[in-house]
């Protein structure tokens, strides 16, 4: 029988997964105290927050919400990084970080319900920011509708230019 303080572990991961769109294993070895601190304040503000629990209740969290496992991954000491809304910046913050730092390791994760490796997370953290997306996306609706609007007034103009050109023959002749 699991003990009491185990299994209020187990309810704050399995609340931890259910608050997050991604979460980010990394290998913590070999940081200190100031550095994990730093560490966890860059997460934060990219909207997010590392913790660290024990990979089997982490490994039964798993398996109660119907997510991959990640047997592979949950070896040795790790720390999670559930993400916020923008998981791209999250991932930035750890990525930024261990380029800072080896002694970080990125080990994988888990978005969308599916596991992902230390490279896709890599992937992910080259993605520009969800603002970042948001304004090339408006742009490029205000382009369109900006070339729409200069074909739509190039008709009016274009006739307006003919009207005027044979008016202009009809004085000369």
């Amino acid at each position: 029988m699991p003990n009491a303080q185990n299994q209020e572990m187990l309810a704050n991961v399995k609340a931890d997964l259910e608050g997050s769109s991604a979460v980010w294993i990394v290998d913590y070895r070999g940081l200190t105290v100031k550095e994990i601190q730093q560490l966890r304040r860059n997460i934060r503000e990219a909207d997010g927050c590392m913790k660290v629990y024990k990979n089997t209740i982490m490994h039964l969290a798993l398996t109660q919400e119907d997510l991959p496992t990640l047997d592979d991954i949950l070896a040795g000491p790790s720390a999670f990084v559930f993400a916020g809304k923008d998981v791209a910046a999250s991932a930035k913050a750890v990525k930024d970080f261990a380029k800072d730092n080896e002694n970080l390791v990125i080990k994988g994760g888990l978005m969308d319900g599916a596991a992902v490796s230390a490279a896709e997370v890599e992937a992910i953290a080259s993605l520009p920011s969800r603002e970042v997306l948001m304004a090339q996306i408006a742009g490029a609706i205000s382009g369109v509708a900006r070339g729409l609007a200069t074909s739509i007034n190039g008709v009016p103009r274009g006739v307006a230019q003919v009207v005027s050109a044979v008016a202009d023959q009809k004085e000369a002749a």
